[in-house]
């Protein structure tokens, strides 16, 4: 497009350059009416249309495809409101610019010509500017009269887009997200940051072939939620490049949304509440969700594995709580009748301690 604007504006130019060339002094009439130029005058001539021809060629796409790109980003930038406003203005304008240009048109000489135009121009860009900064202003009072209604705003909507979560790495991998989202405890939606995909992407590149199978899973999963959640998933581009740290950037990227982070990452998790972020940690949930074990309860367990200490046994729930079973390694691989004698809370989990059943 602007190479055909260039070529025309090398046409527009020589015409140009033609047509003044004669008050230029470089083309002679005679008295028959006839033009005439000299050996001398026509390099001038050539010299002088080949300039005009420059110049065309060099400035007529920024007094057409520019201004036109200009205009079109501009208008692409406004809002709907902005662009109605800004069209009803431009027209009241106009309209009260002809209203007081009639009069001003009845003047003598130049006055009559120019200040209609000029009356014009000034209110219709006035109108223009006045209307869009009172555009709330002027629905509102639109509204009032009957004018014009705004639909109701969703309530779906807000309630599916607030709060903002930011999804860690970790949550994704982990695999349990899925299930949680499912279940309906998420509220709000789920933001993955381009530079927690690429780092997915690269644990899926792995060449170990357990980080590899995890990082495919994570993919697996973030496209079946993306496909098939109730809970929305937003993939954004927002990024800190002046942060080298993935998990500095979630935090940045967290305070900078609704300050809420989705994570199973016990490092990221201590920084992000340091700095007042929200964090929704997947293991904290896992461990709230277990049920209550009390001293003197009684389970029933099979014994997999020697403990750390001498005698003991090891077992595990079916939600996956360690069971410590005090001279229980005599009965591994059998299921055994327990009495649980505490519970230990720990950074990794729940621990169950327990010594078996006298009958």
């Amino acid at each position: 497009m602007i190479r055909n604007i260039r070529l025309l504006g090398i046409v527009l130019g020589g015409l140009i350059g033609l047509a003044l060339a004669r008050p230029a002094g470089l083309l002679l009439v005679d008295p028959n009416g006839g033009v005439q130029v000299t050996p001398s005058g026509g390099v001038f001539l050539i010299a002088w249309i080949a300039a005009w021809m420059v110049v065309g060629f060099a400035i007529l796409p920024y007094l057409t495809i520019v201004p036109a790109r200009w205009l079109y980003n501009a208008v692409q930038q406004l809002s709907t409101a902005e662009f109605v406003t800004a069209v009803v203005g431009l027209l009241l304008g106009l309209l009260m610019g002809l209203l007081l240009g009639l009069p001003l048109s009845q003047l003598d000489g130049p006055a009559g010509t120019w200040l209609p135009l000029g009356v014009s121009l000034f209110l219709g860009l006035g109108m223009v500017g006045l209307t869009v900064a009172k555009r709330e202003d002027l629905l509102l009072a639109a509204e009032a009269i009957g004018l014009v209604r705004r639909p109701a705003p969703s309530t779906a909507a807000h309630a599916a887009g607030d709060p903002h979560i930011v999804v860690d790495t970790s949550a994704i991998i982990d695999g349990r997200i899925k299930d949680i989202v499912e279940s309906g405890f998420i509220y709000g939606t789920l933001v993955v940051p381009k530079f927690v995909l690429e780092e997915l992407q690269h644990i899926a590149d792995s060449s170990d072939t357990l980080r590899r199978n995890r990082g495919r899973r994570g993919l697996d999963i973030l496209a079946q939620m993306q496909k098939d959640s109730s809970t929305p998933v937003e993939i954004v581009d927002d990024d800190v490049p002046e942060i080298g740290e993935v998990d500095a950037k979630l935090v940045a990227l967290a305070q900078a949304r609704s300050k809420a982070i989705l994570t199973n990452d016990f490092n990221l998790n201590r920084v992000a509440e340091l700095q007042g972020i929200r964090v929704l940690n997947i293991n904290s949930l896992a461990n709230a969700v277990k049920p209550a074990v009390l001293p003197g309860e009684e389970l029933r367990v099979r014994v997999i594995q020697e403990g750390k200490e001498a005698g003991q046994g090891v077992g595990f729930l079916d939600d996956g709580t360690m069971i410590v079973v005090e001279g229980g390694v005599r009965y591994i691989d059998k299921d055994l009748d327990v009495a649980v004698t505490r519970v230990l809370q720990t950074v990794a989990g729940r621990m169950i301690f327990a010594q078996p059943r006298l009958d």
